[in-house]
């Protein structure tokens, strides 16, 4: 009974509403019969209505014939209440803008010409009823003959949502969450939420997550991180995880492949994901390409992440973004971009006064939401500090404090403290907010206010707890209390946390403004010498073993690139910490990071150890080691000749780096084609390793896998066979049959076998590297586009074509 009488009620509703635009359109055609035609503003509403009103009429056909499901009809309410909306705010315009036949002429004249003001709303609403009728033709013809999702979906994991912020209760409504509505029930919808920083775009996607998940707990929700490539992939991990999907918890899974395959296929459900803070085109769409010696290998420093997201039918996404060209990249439309502004004097008072919960005086209230420009992140913070200091705060003294004209609070208002991908002409008043705070904070609780200055530090997103409690207190800090200082961030919204409450994260210009402030105090020299000094001591090596550690922290490590401090001692630490994340970023293939690392590291060695200290050689022999994996071979034969030079002078010929240099130049030889220099530095090294380290340590086994590579390319098969099947060996007895080097040494001999025509043996060998490779290292990694790249030259040897030709083609558009 009750579904019968909401299908009467959707029945009743749209033909109230069709009568209802009727009258509208009527009004349209009365003024265009009168004054000639009409307005420009009205032009194309005046088209669109007519499809709207016949779109409605053939849904409630469909409805009378019972072709609609009753999850159908449920979804279409919404969708016809939301017409309803828009046709009263027409209507409205109308009133406002149109003369009607009773008015004078001269009223008439001021109507019209009032009319060009309403432009930007009447094009706003064309576009939302736009929406709408891609929405009600899609259910009237399509929606009648899918079968109920619960029916194809028994098996798979309940859906749940992976989005990290709780919901505000004090949320103000907007009307842009119609429009996210409207979209989201077409099918593959994208759409972008485009603005300023602190505009409440992120809160305008967490409260369109929670109704939708309300409306909809059939349908997953995934927020993901895209400040980074490293946390985008970790919000795909946390997709992996939640859904439960295969090999999700294996360290060497690509998480990327695995979620996009699961999202692409249609029998695991509808899904909405949330990619916020795309800001940076880079993140997607990485552009450093470059070709070998043999210019047929390209080498990138990570496949583009816009290929991951899924435009599969059952899916869509919501994408926020400071950004408009990074949005039109991501959704394909201007059209699909809905720019988020502040918020207007309504919602604007609204917002303060659900966040204050107390009386106050309207005009204060107006005037300071307009003092703060109306943005939804200042008027928070407004909020905060006055409710945590009431009685004694109140409106009118936040508003007094904000509008001082001592000589400190004009300086500060007038340096140039805006984002770089924030819009130039913004006020800056919502930075002058942050002023208060931490002025307040530092007065009330000076530990929380060092908290504050190592967290604006660290990337901005995913900082760790672990880096935090016991870094940032000093002897004077007797009270202080990790807990009790992040919960005064906290409550001035200038940090937040995960829903673990382990991780913690900040606004790119709450860090920004952190930074300047502490300048001003001239306490930030100090602030970056305590954040590399930590990182140096935090960070690992970058050896295989290490490399979960080290792929956790590379975002920090990447933010200390822009904190070289001016002491001697935390130089010699920055630059430490810069190596090690550069030896990472190199063995996991992203040359254009690692080189600009090992650079920076270089020149802050030269300038604090000296041009013949080990570590400053070390740096030297890094950096030699990422332009010869570049293909720079003559830049690279430079630095590893400086480099050994150095150490065979100050440490002699048996020194382990001295070997390690030795070994790099052999190799950059070999790359050259200089085959005879490579042989005999190589068997130089070998000899000597096996003298000094004995004959199964990983280093001796890599001057006998490179000399084994040596043969190889002077076409020495016997010899190159028999070296490499020895190092092979040992390294899978010494290292494991997974290690990187292992699988190097794999491919080494598969090489020699298809030089030699033994096909079926170099076969097994190359498959075994890919596969295990792809496991281990990625897809996309350069190692296994090259094991992908042998594996088709084997099947080529063979006459086996169509396969040659998928698995080249394959590698061909990763590389690119």
């Amino acid at each position: 009974m009750a579904e019968a009488l909401a299908v009467v009620g959707i029945v009743a509703s749209i033909v109230q509403l069709v009568d209802f635009g009727a009258r509208v359109l009527t009004r349209l055609k009365e003024y265009q019969s009168k004054f000639g035609q009409v307005p420009e503003a009205f032009r194309h509403i005046n088209t669109e209505l007519p499809v709207l009103l016949d779109a409605l009429q053939q849904t409630k056909a469909a409805i009378d014939a019972g072709s609609l499901q009753d999850e159908t009809k449920k979804a279409l309410l919404p969708a016809i209440e939301g017409c309803a909306v828009q046709i009263k705010s027409l209507e409205d315009v109308i009133l406002k803008a149109l003369p009607a036949s009773g008015n004078s002429w001269v009223r008439r004249g001021r109507k019209a010409l009032g009319s060009l003001r309403y432009d930007a709303k009447v094009e706003k609403i064309t576009v939302v009823v736009r929406g709408y009728i891609q929405t009600l033709t899609y259910h009237a013809a399509a929606l009648s003959t899918l079968k109920p999702l619960a029916d194809r979906t028994l098996s798979r994991p309940t859906p749940s949502s992976t989005v990290p912020f709780r919901r505000d209760p004090h949320f103000v409504y907007r009307e842009i969450l119609a429009e996210i509505d409207c979209k989201n029930q077409q099918p593959a919808f994208r759409v972008a939420l485009v603005g300023l920083g602190g505009v409440g775009k992120s809160q305008l996607a967490v409260e369109f997550s929670y109704r939708l998940r309300e409306r909809s707990p059939d349908t997953w929700v995934f927020w993901v991180h895209a400040s980074s490539r490293a946390r985008f992939e970790d919000g795909y991990q946390k997709i992996a995880e939640r859904a439960k999907l295969p090999g999700w918890d294996q360290p060497d899974v690509d998480v990327l492949r695995l979620v996009y395959s699961w999202l692409c296929d249609e029998a695991n459900g509808r899904w909405v994901m949330i990619i916020d803070n795309a800001d940076d085109l880079g993140v997607f769409c990485p552009s450093d390409r470059r070709k070998d010696s043999r210019g047929d290998v390209f080498i990138n420093a990570g496949a583009a992440l816009q290929e991951y997201i899924p435009q599969s039918q059952n899916g869509s996404i919501l994408i926020t973004s400071r950004s408009r060209d990074v949005a039109f990249r991501l959704t394909g439309s201007y059209a699909d971009i809905i720019r988020v502004y502040p918020m207007d004097q309504e919602h604007a008072l609204a917002l303060l006064q659900n966040k204050l919960q107390g009386s106050f005086e309207r005009d204060d209230a107006v005037a300071l939401a307009e003092a703060l420009d109306y943005m939804p992140l200042a008027i928070t913070q407004a909020a905060a500090y006055i409710s945590q200091r009431a009685p004694r705060a109140t409106v009118l003294r936040y508003l007094q404090d904000l509008r001082k004209g001592d000589q400190d609070r004009t300086k500060l208002l007038d340096i140039d403290i805006g984002d770089s991908r924030r819009d130039g002409t913004a006020s800056n008043s919502i930075i002058a907010t942050w002023q208060i705070s931490f002025e307040h904070i530092r007065r009330k609780r000076p530990s929380a206010t060092r908290l504050l200055s190592l967290m604006c530090l660290f990337d901005r997103q995913g900082i760790p707890e672990l880096l935090l409690d016991g870094h940032y207190q000093d002897h004077s800090d007797a009270s202080s209390d990790f807990e009790d200082d992040l919960n005064m961030l906290i409550c001035f919204s200038l940090v937040e946390m995960d829903v673990d409450g382990h991780q913690f994260e900040m606004h790119r210009l709450v860090q920004f403004s952190t930074r300047k402030w502490l300048e001003l105090q001239g306490e930030l020299e100090s602030w970056r010498e305590k954040y590399v000094t930590l990182m140096d001591d935090s960070y690992p090596v970058g050896e295989h073993e290490n490399w979960k550690e080290c792929q956790a922290l590379f975002p920090h490590a990447q933010a200390a690139v822009a904190c070289r401090p001016a002491g001697i001692s935390a130089l010699e630490a920055w630059a430490s910490v810069l190596f090690k994340a550069a030896w990472y970023a190199s063995e996991v293939g992203n040359y254009s990071v690692a080189k600009e690392m090992d650079q920076a590291a270089l020149e802050a060695r030269e300038a604090t150890l000296g041009t013949e200290h080990l570590d400053t050689l070390r740096s030297i022999n890094s950096l030699g080691l990422t332009l010869q994996r570049q293909g720079k071979y003559e830049e690279a034969e430079l630095m590893h000749q400086r480099a050994l030079e150095g150490l065979e002078k100050a440490f002699g010929l048996e020194h382990l780096d001295t070997l390690t240099s030795m070994a790099n130049l052999a190799l950059t030889y070999g790359n050259q084609g200089r085959w005879k220099e490579a042989e005999e530095l190589g068997v130089q090294v070998m000899e000597t390793r096996k003298r000094v380290l004995g004959a199964e340590h990983p280093d001796t086994l890599n001057s006998k896998a490179n000399l084994a590579s040596t043969y190889i390319n002077q076409g020495r098969w016997k010899e190159a066979e028999e070296l490499g099947v020895l190092v092979m060996k040992t390294r899978k007895r010494v290292l494991g049959a997974e290690h990187p080097d292992t699988l190097i040494s794999i491919a080494n001999l598969a090489s020699t076998y298809r030089n030699q025509g033994q096909w079926k043996e170099a076969e097994e060998l190359d498959v075994l590297v890919m596969e295990t490779t792809k496991r281990v290292l990625g897809v996309e990694h350069p190692s296994t586009l090259t094991s992908m790249a042998n594996v088709a030259s084997t099947y080529i040897n063979q006459g086996r074509w169509k396969e040659a030709e998928e698995l080249g083609l394959q590698v061909i558009e990763t590389r690119k």
